[in-house]
């Protein structure tokens, strides 16, 4: 009986997972939302307290780096957030939101008078066309890179990529790629030093695959060698951290 009873419980808690599931991908969770937004990094805001992650694109990860058209190493990733703040220029956005991601950020379309800033992030090369929507911005990203912009003026690595990266990750471009484009951007010392000033939080995963993030003054922090463990990551922002799911570390 017990055993029965177990596997009734088990069924009742998938069936409620499912229905949860439904619920929460379903247009019934459509809203809109609008307001100046808290630019979080290149693909996701903050509106009213509710983050939206920007769908159908994907832009770097604030700790990305890139090549420029010199062969050179440039913060890719804080670029793209900033060109997105830089365009946002605190005016108000409109943002029509269906379903969550696995962060719990709502998933949207905005604009900002009319304009698509999805749109605008992949046709100005500040990002990629990405997911199930990613047909409707495969056109805007012909556009950036025949015009060699944002990241397609030099070479970078895709960010969904970027996250999973090795030693045998594509490297892409418009143009030519480096020779050396493989160890500047996939070498054992790229995150040895932050991508940019403002980027010095340590972002570290545990034995349980937790991902945990570190501020300078904890006493964790200067434990942290950002060259060992696979996974590791600088952080900009306890904002951005928080909002791809990381927690704070206790100490």
């Amino acid at each position: 009986m017990d055993q029965e009873r177990r596997v009734i419980v088990g069924m009742k808690h998938r069936v409620m997972m499912v229905a949860l599931l439904a619920l929460i991908t379903s247009p019934v969770c459509a809203a809109k939302l609008s307001g100046a937004p808290r630019i979080v990094d290149g693909n996701t805001i903050e509106i009213e307290q509710t983050k939206i992650r920007l769908s159908g694109i994907d832009a770097p990860e604030t700790d990305q780096i890139c090549l420029d058209a010199h062969g050179r190493k440039w913060a890719c990733g804080v670029a793209a957030r900033d060109e997105l703040i830089k365009h946002s220029n605190g005016r108000t956005w409109d943002c029509h939101t269906t379903g969550v991601d696995e962060y719990r950020r709502s998933l949207g379309s905005c604009f900002i008078e009319g304009e698509d800033v999805n749109a605008w992030m992949v046709r100005s090369g500040w990002a990629l066309s990405s997911g199930p929507s990613s047909h409707t911005y495969a056109i805007y990203e012909l556009v950036a890179s025949t015009g060699y912009a944002g990241l397609w003026s030099g070479a970078f690595i895709a960010p969904w990529d970027w996250r999973r990266r090795n030693k045998k990750t594509i490297i892409v471009g418009a143009s030519s790629i480096p020779i050396d484009a493989q160890e500047l951007l996939l070498g054992s010392a790229l995150l040895s030093d932050p991508p940019s000033p403002e980027c010095l939080i340590k972002g570290t995963v545990d034995l349980n695959g937790e991902r945990i993030y570190h501020l300078p003054g904890q006493l964790s922090y200067g434990e942290i060698d950002m060259t060992k463990k696979p996974g590791e990551r600088w952080l900009c922002s306890e904002a951005e951290a928080e909002a791809i799911g990381w927690r704070k570390a206790a100490r």
